[in-house]
């Protein structure tokens, strides 16, 4: 009997890793999710299509998301997009055709069943655990060197001397299997453990890793982010915790919160003691999107949210280039009247 677009659907969505990897080939992994420039298969981080359906927040597996536009749909949408398809019945075509081909178990049995997934929340936890305070490591080297000055010992950065780095098709053959890494801990509001950043570093440079992509997340990241302080009624959010920590340093009293990337910038879950959020926005098409995403969001929850836009492309550049004392100036002209003696 024909399969109907539904069963067509939900056996694409058991399969989403292999739809994307073959119709969204130039995104890649992160945790539970796939993340790439657009339906149309562009580079970038602007959708994520989820994986799965574990874990909480709910969700289901093989749905997209697209921060910059606000679109969303399934796999038969990202078949139809990729393949250029005119009608729907060439797209399900397309899709069976697909799913007559041998799919690797998922699952396979034995022992290694038995073995946390990677990406999962419990890896994640199992890395943080594992990693050590930062004081006195190359993670404060690293940051100090972006001028960054303003750690506190309850900051969610640690340090892992060895952390394994999974080489990409980008990266050159025959690298190191580990490097250094600055580990951050992605959270929930209640303080549960979610997910980890890894930003892996060159103990030589006292900068980012030579790798192809020194910066990744595993666990459920969804909602959450790395989180600077308390919640509060007024906060800060962005997508990287070099910029946020950036902000930090003239801004000291303000909690904040880092998304990680444009698309978990725009899904971050408000806490429920927030009226006003200052989104420190990326210059590029996906920032624009998170915070156009985050403002009708915010609209709806009674929540102010306004945008801080820095003087040379980003936060951090803006306080290595211009100092903290210029930066404060920008930031003063850019805050509530109310917040700039607050927190400035």
């Amino acid at each position: 009997m024909t399969s109907t677009a539904a069963d067509i659907a939900r056996r694409l969505a058991d399969n989403a890793e292999a739809v994307c990897r073959r119709y969204l080939s130039n995104g890649r992994r992160e945790g539970h999710y796939w993340m790439v420039g657009d339906i149309r298969n562009s580079p970038g981080r602007s959708l994520y299509v989820r994986l799965s359906a574990r874990g909480e927040g709910g969700g289901a597996a093989g749905k997209w998301t697209d921060a910059a536009s606000g679109d969303h749909g399934d796999l038969l949408d990202v078949i139809a997009a990729s393949c250029g398809h005119m009608g729907f019945r060439e797209t399900l075509d397309e899709a069976r055709h697909f799913l007559s081909l041998p799919m690797p178990d998922p699952s396979p049995p034995g022992p290694k069943a038995k073995k946390t997934a990677q990406g999962s929340r419990e890896a994640a936890r199992r890395l943080w655990a594992g990693s050590r305070p930062m004081a006195g490591t190359l993670v404060r080297f690293y940051l100090n060197a972006r001028k960054i000055i303003d750690l506190r010992a309850g900051d969610p950065l640690r340090f892992h001397p060895h952390c394994f780095y999974r080489p990409s098709g980008e990266d050159e053959p025959g690298g190191p299997p580990a490097w250094p890494a600055m580990i951050a801990a992605v959270t929930s509001e209640d303080g549960r453990v979610t997910g980890v950043h890894r930003t892996w570093l060159d103990p030589a440079t006292t900068d980012k890793a030579p790798v192809a992509y020194p910066r990744r997340a595993i666990g459920f990241l969804l909602g959450h982010g790395v989180r600077f302080g308390p919640a509060a009624p007024i906060m800060a959010a962005g997508e990287g915790i070099e910029t946020l920590l950036s902000l930090r340093e003239p801004m000291t009293a303000m909690s904040m919160i880092a998304g990680l990337s444009a698309a978990h910038l725009a899904a971050i879950e408000f806490p429920s003691a927030l009226r006003r959020l200052y989104v420190a926005r990326d210059d590029d098409p996906a920032g624009a999107g998170a915070l156009a995403t985050l403002t009708e969001r915010g609209a709806g929850a009674g929540i102010e949210v306004v945008p801080l836009e820095p003087e040379r492309g980003d936060f951090n550049a803006d306080l290595v280039l211009l100092g903290r004392d210029c930066l404060a100036r920008s930031l003063s002209r850019q805050l509530h009247p109310s917040d700039r003696h607050r927190f400035l």
